[in-house]
């Protein structure tokens, strides 16, 4: 494919589209942003900055196009007990190594690891996410007056009912003009963007780190890079699977976690905290229209627009019209075909997804509840795979034959071993493994095992029937005699 078809693809494809889906991202960003600025003990700037760069940066570096990334509560999390106990500026040094530290996991294909998530996990990372979304809207709920109620039910209303008349314009982004002339018309009396915190004025600037270049600020900053870095690439490469699976479309993981590291670097140098993708906005984008690196671009660009121009206005926006968009994010994040397939699909899938939904929800911790849904699916999987074994003896005169079908490996070994504890006795024994596959070494030391204890019974043990792979991890790690002289094992 040439330059210009690609770029023509990737960004003037659907510019229209593109240009009003990152207008609505910019503008949900705002409390985002300030938000995860308030979990992690920093200035709202800090997170608003980070957005920007982000936003701005990942939109040409990125993996996936049409996926939004910004400053978002899980790398927050993370560094709260740096913020406190070092300030913010072990902060800034410790997001630019998380970036380094991307970069380098997108040149070793760390990007692969996503291979061993399980449909499950990620049907529970999503539903876990909308949970998430949904809970972070609850404060601005709960003990309000009318007005902020009304508000946001008229909000969803627009969203819903909107696209029935026309889809020329996102109906989230004309949710929040006419909610905001509204509650800005009349006064209402609601919470304001405004009323998160304030508004950075003017344009961010180039600031490096202020901290000694030593090893003990290594020793400080390195844990908490480490732990971002992971966090950040395991929630933005399970978004930009989410992602494609909603555009059906694929992506670039390698250049997807080396994006990242680069976003990141950009940001800590204009002043802001790390990030990664953010599922919601991500989903606002996709469901208003947004496809291409235009409306990542415009995200970036649009915000840092309504800071340095519009801030004042911006912060007059009633936080129900934002609510009312989140809410919608959330209902349209959840698989909500999980709750029927929780019968239809095997019971194994479904503990897996719910264990999943539990863990992150309960810990508020992504990274924990995606690690114990690929635990539990490893384990549910080598049981299967366990089960999908069988010895079978025959005996002919003073002959006994072990036809072994299936897979040997750790799980299996325990019932390998077993299978050749024979009733009584035999002169002569075959063990036929055509049908059978070693895949590790303990697999070849249950093998040793066998053969060992026929031996010590005083039988003439004959192996026969490897393939080449198990024939080769045979040779370099068994015990007993390989040549196929004393043994009688005949590799082939």
């Amino acid at each position: 494919m040439t330059i210009i078809a690609t770029l023509r693809r990737d960004w003037l494809s659907n510019p229209r589209a593109d240009l009003l889906a990152g207008i609505v991202v910019a503008l949900a960003l705002i409390p985002e942003a300030i938000g995860f600025s308030v979990i992690a003990g920093v200035d709202p700037r800090v997170g608003l900055y980070a957005s920007v760069a982000i936003a701005t940066v990942i939109a040409f570096t990125g993996g996936r196009p049409g996926m939004i990334s910004a400053a978002t509560a899980a790398v927050a999390v993370v560094v709260v007990p740096l913020v406190r106990d070092h300030g913010v500026e072990y902060l800034f040094a410790a997001t630019i190594l998380m970036g380094l530290i991307q970069m380098l996991a997108g040149l070793a294909r760390l990007d692969l690891l996503m291979q061993f998530v399980s449909r499950s996990v990620i049907t529970g990372f999503v539903n876990a996410l909308a949970i998430l979304i949904f809970m972070a809207q609850l404060p601005q709920l709960i003990g309000r007056g009318w007005e902020t109620y009304a508000m946001v039910a008229a909000g969803l209303a627009i969203i819903y009912l909107l696209p029935r008349l026309t889809k020329a314009v996102p109906s989230p982004l004309v949710a929040i003009l006419v909610l905001a002339a509204i509650g800005i018309g009349l006064n209402v009396p609601v919470t304001t963007v405004g009323d998160m915190g304030a508004l950075p004025q003017g344009l961010p600037s180039l600031h490096l780190p202020q901290v000694p270049l030593t090893l003990d600020t290594l020793r400080i900053i390195l844990p908490y890079s480490l732990t971002m870095a992971a966090v950040g690439l395991l929630e933005s490469l399970l978004t930009a699977q989410i992602v494609d699976d909603m555009t059906d479309t694929d992506s670039d993981k390698r250049r997807e976690c080396a994006g990242q590291g680069t976003a990141n670097i950009a940001a800590a140098l204009v002043a802001g905290m790390g990030g990664c993708a953010m599922i919601g906005q991500s989903v606002i984008n996709v469901t208003s229209g947004g496809r291409t690196r235009l409306s990542t671009l415009t995200a970036g660009v649009f915000l840092l627009f309504l800071l340095a121009v519009l801030g004042p206005f911006v912060g007059r926006i009633p936080m129900p019209a934002l609510v009312a968009v989140m809410v919608m994010v959330s209902i349209g994040t959840f698989s909500w075909n999980s709750i029927p397939n929780l019968r239809r699909h095997p019971p194994t899938s479904s503990v897996v997804m719910l264990v999943t939904v539990a863990v992150v929800v309960l810990t508020r911790d992504l990274a924990q509840g995606v690690l114990a849904g690929v635990l539990l699916s490893g384990i549910f999987f080598a049981n299967k795979v366990r089960r999908m074994f069988a010895v079978e003896r025959t005996e002919d005169g003073t002959v006994a034959t072990y036809i072994v079908t299936g897979q040997i490996f750790f799980a299996s070994v325990d019932r390998f071993t077993r299978a050749f504890r024979m009733p009584e006795p035999a002169a002569h024994v075959l063990i036929d493994v055509t049908a059978a596959h070693f895949w590790d070494i303990s697999a070849v030391g249950a093998l040793d095992k066998a053969v060992a204890r026929l031996r010590r019974d005083g039988a003439e043990v004959t192996v026969i029937g490897y393939n080449r792979a198990s024939a080769d991890l045979v040779d370099r790690f068994a015990l007993y005699d390989k040549t196929g002289v004393e043994m009688g094992v005949t590799p082939h």
